[in-house]
């Protein structure tokens, strides 16, 4: 048996993956363990969970493949410091120390990191490294259900490409172009995201939650003064307007002067309607870009089929358009899309590119992923273990006493937070480490926002539905297990709102009744939806199931079991603390359930500035 081990680090959300003969064993961001958000050391604690999920030490592993080449990112950064200077002294020198005394030698380095697992003379033969886009690409293609696709890449930077094409067929995957930096939709979005007072890297999903509250009235600014958009879908930037070639910041003085305001300060104004208007601009804008270029991609090459990958393919909303348009029948986006998915890519491009093994694909499963449930798991007796020397008072139940339990709990408006089975591979919990409440509560997006996630009032949550039943309440009819379209819930199930409700100011709107279903239904009545299957979380299936058998309704709200700033619980030591330290009502961790009002009040945290926010 061949065993390639996957890693991604040093720039942000480390992980790692792990393949025995082509199939995925187990795989994880590096947070999870370190409790750091977007932790980018040596993904440690994410190579031991895997190689223990695989059974495997870590000297038994035949290649380690790692996401990126640093050589050529390295050209890249001495290039554009070099071609602009004397222009971004600061920066450079603040970057090359770095450089020159870690990132430079970066075989070393890993060769070091991994002696400290199990000490092995073999590392240095053993380790691959591949492109950045090359990495996202694989891990697109390889793990989808098609035989032959067109694969989109979009990013912030790798090496140099911030775009890129190829078509995958088989076990081949030929690069067929690219759009080189400092020309990227990802810190485009990352610009606006830095102007509008959010943090790069991490706060993009909350431009793409804040855009439907505004309207796109500085789109054809952006396409006049900053983007030149060609026919194919090719884009340039226009660099008067940017400071991240050489500078510290996203953003000049320039841009900030084209829209007439200064960058917002982070936490401190509130966010107003130029924001609003700001982030829908920036979302039109990177919707315009995409769909130009995969109407052209769809008409050249002629295949049905689309793949993506990358963080900008993480924009659900866009996803959801490119659907809805139908230049390619079938969409699949990677669910790890971003730099944590590399991990995996960079394994599957060693194991069919570079080792030259043939792909197989599985006719009976929806794709490679196993529904992203890639992490831990933990066995009932070990629960009770951990949750008895957590302090926390508890009563273990049978299974479908257990479902009852929580499906009643849920029925009668509490939030519940629920800990199942194996832990998701990327940014979106999907019934495994989720955070529950009823969607038909007109209370329950509130409160969740301010006393269970400690976040912004206008983040929209998502519905988790049972796939069988989605149709009957969204106008989609499409599988989506991983969170990664956004369509509207049907007219049938919406109440539109007056004329005096049209009228108030965005986040007003979120006290609107919009439907039947309102604290799923963002304010232009969408909703980021996630379809429940039987085959991949059967438990997760069961509830909502339950759910719908007391309440006629099929859905649930999901958000990841985290407050703002931590990343999503990984053990159920981890699930105890942030239930006590929130409003969370109720704790399922297997099949042991607790009520926050029989614990010990000794044992309650301050998780509202436990974490650095994000």
């Amino acid at each position: 048996m061949t065993a390639v081990l996957g890693i991604s680090a040093f720039y942000h959300d480390s992980a790692a993956a792990l393949l025995l003969d082509g199939e995925l064993i187990a795989a994880a961001q590096e947070e999870r363990f370190t409790r750091k958000k977007h932790d980018a050391g040596f993904p440690l604690h994410a190579i031991e969970y895997v190689l223990q999920e695989g059974g495997l030490t870590l000297d038994a592993v035949d290649q380690i493949a790692f996401y990126d080449k640093p050589f050529l990112k390295f050209e890249r950064l001495l290039e554009t410091y070099v071609g602009n200077a004397p222009r971004g002294f600061g920066s450079f020198r603040v970057a090359i120390p770095v450089w020159i005394k870690e990132k430079l030698f970066q075989k070393s380095l890993l060769v070091k990191e991994l002696n400290q697992i199990v000490k092995s003379p073999d590392y240095r033969d053993k380790l691959m490294f591949a492109e950045h886009h090359v990495s996202h690409a694989a891990s697109a293609f390889y793990s989808s259900p098609f035989e032959e696709a067109v694969v989109l890449t979009l990013d912030g930077v790798g090496e140099w490409a911030t775009t890129t094409v190829a078509i995958g067929r088989g076990k081949e995957l030929e690069m067929m172009r690219e759009i080189h930096f400092p020309h990227s939709l990802g810190l485009l979005y990352s610009a606006v995201t830095y102007y509008t007072g959010f943090r790069v890297n991490s706060g993009e999903y909350k431009v793409m939650g804040l855009a439907p509250y505004g309207e796109p009235r500085f789109k054809d600014l952006f396409f006049e003064k900053i983007v030149d958009l060609k026919a194919d879908g090719s884009f340039r930037l226009n660099q008067e307007y940017f400071n991240y070639m050489t500078g510290l910041t996203m953003t000049n003085q320039k841009f900030s002067d084209l829209f007439e305001r200064d960058v917002r300060e982070p936490e401190s104004q509130m966010l107003d309607q130029f924001h609003m208007d700001m982030a829908a601009s920036v979302q039109a804008v990177t919707e315009e870009i995409v769909l130009t270029m995969v109407r052209h991609l769809a008409e050249e090459y002629e295949i049905p089929n689309l793949c993506m990958a990358g963080g900008v393919a993480l924009n659900c909303v866009a996803n959801g358009k490119i659907l809805r348009d139908g230049a390619f029948k079938n969409l699949w986006v990677q669910p790890a899309a971003g730099d944590a998915g590399g991990a995996l890519g960079a394994a599957q491009a060693a194991w069919h590119l570079e080792l030259g093994q043939e792909r197989v694909v599985d006719p009976n499963a929806r794709d490679g992923m196993k529904g992203a449930y890639l992490g831990p798991s933990f066995e009932q007796p070990d629960i009770e273990s951990r949750l008895t020397a957590a302090g926390a008072r508890f009563e273990t139940l049978e299974e479908a006493d257990m479902i009852e339990r929580a499906a009643g709990s849920l029925a009668a408006g509490e939030a519940v937070g629920w800990f199942n089975g194996r832990m998701e591979f990327g940014p979106r919990a999907l019934g495994g480490r989720s955070i529950l409440g009823d969607p038909r509560s007109q209370t329950m997006q509130k409160t969740l926002n301010l006393k269970v996630k400690f976040r912004e009032s206008f983040r929209p949550f998502a519905p988790s539905v049972l796939r069988e039943g989605v149709n009957d309440w969204f106008d989609l009819d499409a599988d989506s297990p991983y969170m990664l379209l956004v369509d509207h819930v049907r007219k049938d199930r919406c109440k539109p709102m007056t004329e005096e409700e049209q009228k108030l100011f965005g986040i007003d709107k979120l006290n609107i009744s919009r439907s039947e279903i309102p604290a799923i239904t963002h304010v232009d009545y969408s909703a980021r939806i996630q379809t429940v299957h039987k085959d991949t979380n059967p438990l997760y299936h069961r509830l909502i199931t339950a759910f719908a058998e007391k309440t006629g309704c099929p859905i649930v709200v999901n958000t990841s079991f985290n407050v703002r700033g931590e990343p999503i619980v990984c053990t159920p030591e981890d699930a105890f603390r942030c239930f006590m330290g929130t409003d969370l009502d109720l704790l399922v961790v297997g099949n042991s359930v607790m009520r926050k009002t029989d614990q010990d009040p000794a044992l309650l945290e301050d998780y509202k500035n436990k974490y650095e926010l994000d």
